[in-house]
C-alpha cells in the first residue's frame, strides 16, 4: 500500500495539469514499513522531452532530489508521471523503462481532466504489472 497526503496529491495534480499538453514527471521519497510505503516528499521535475507521449527527467533535478531525500533521511520510493491522453496504466514504454522492481510507478491519467485518476504500480523483472492501492490522507 502507498500512503499519500492530500496536500502532496494536490501538488502532483497541479504539476501535471500545469504541464499539459505534455507529460509531467517527478520523484517520490518517504519511509517503508513492511509493505507500506508512506510518501513524505514529492519532487516536481522537468520533462526534458517536452512530449505528450513520453518523458525523461532532468538529470540534474534527479540528482538534487536524491541528495535532498538522503539529507532528510528519506528513501527514494519511485516516480510519478502523467498520461495526458491515456488511462492510468503503464504503457509498453513505461514497462520497458521500469528498471527497479522495488519502485512505485505512479501514473496520473488526465484523459478526463475533471476526473483525474492516480494509480500506483509495481513492475517486476519479467515486466509483470501489479496495482498497488493508494490511500490519500488528510494532512
Amino acid at each position: 500500500m502507498v500512503i499519500l497526503q492530500k496536500a502532496d496529491y494536490e501538488k502532483i495534480l497541479k504539476h501535471c495539469i500545469d504541464g499539459l499538453p505534455n507529460e509531467s514527471c517527478g520523484l517520490i521519497a518517504g519511509e517503508i514499513e513492511g509493505d507500506v510505503k508512506e510518501i513524505k516528499k514529492v519532487y516536481l521535475l522537468t520533462n526534458i522531452d517536452a512530449s505528450n507521449e513520453h518523458f525523461s527527467m532532468d538529470p540534474k533535478e534527479q540528482l538534487a532530489a536524491v541528495k535532498d531525500a538522503r539529507a532528510n533521511g528519506l528513501t527514494m520510493l519511485g516516480n510519478f508521471h502523467s498520461h495526458p491522453e491515456s488511462p492510468s496504466r503503464p504503457s509498453e514504454e513505461d514497462k520497458r523503462l521500469a528498471y527497479d522492481s522495488t519502485a512505485e510507478y505512479m501514473i496520473l491519467s488526465l484523459m478526463e481532466q475533471d476526473n483525474p485518476v492516480l494509480k500506483s504500480f509495481g513492475v517486476d523483472k519479467e515486466k509483470n504489472v501489479t496495482v498497488h492501492p493508494i490511500e490519500i490522507r488528510e494532512s
